[in-house]
């Protein structure tokens, strides 16, 4: 899969790599440059609900760009320690952008929201967006990789993280959240 996603022979890949661990470390390298420059969210205005519906669709882009790692990320983890201990740290970062979004939604007046529940939702955010992809994967594996699927399926999980928001929107953010979701719906549904 890493050959076919680099447009290579796997004889040409393990040329250039002693073995599997440094050919996924080394596309993880690239990995965590590219979500921590995605994370690195500027702080000189508050996010809105626009703000958060882009920033998911890149999110979700590049996970898909780098999805054999989210595939199969229990086992990774489980044999390379280089990987546990960065992908805490991303994970971490997640939370902490989005706590900060929403702390952000709750100072503008776009959310009511407790810090509990803001802690609660971060987490719960990053959870389904870190798991999304399997969670396609299983409903539809022999179709994952057809494009139009998976343009649906990032929507999809876009949408359901949007959809742990809503019950805490109020106001403009309500309404401008309505009218992206019904835009989603429509599109789902053509």
């Amino acid at each position: 899969m890493i050959a076919d996603e680099m447009n290579i022979s796997p004889g040409n890949l393990y040329y250039h790599f002693r073995n599997k661990d440094d050919i996924v470390n080394s596309i993880f390298a690239s990995f965590e440059k590219e979500i921590d420059g995605l994370l690195d969210v500027p702080g000189n205005r508050q996010a809105n609900i626009e703000d958060a519906w882009l920033y998911l669709q890149v999110s979700f882009e590049l996970i898909w760009r780098y999805r054999f790692l989210y595939r199969d990320l229990n086992d990774l983890l489980s044999r390379n320690r280089t990987l546990e201990i960065h992908f805490k740290r991303i994970l971490k970062h997640k939370v902490d952008v989005a706590r900060r979004l929403c702390q952000g939604l709750v100072e503008s007046g776009d959310m009511m929201a407790s810090q509990a529940q803001i802690n609660a939702l971060a987490t719960n955010m990053v959870v389904v967006a870190t798991y999304w992809l399997s969670f396609e994967y299983v409903r539809d594996p022999r179709h994952f990789n057809d494009e139009a699927t998976m343009s649906a399926a990032l929507a999809n999980g876009v949408y359901q993280v949007m959809c742990l928001l809503a019950p805490y929107l109020q106001g403009n953010a309500k309404e401008l959240f309505e009218s992206l979701a019904q835009s989603f719906i429509t599109e789902e549904n053509t």
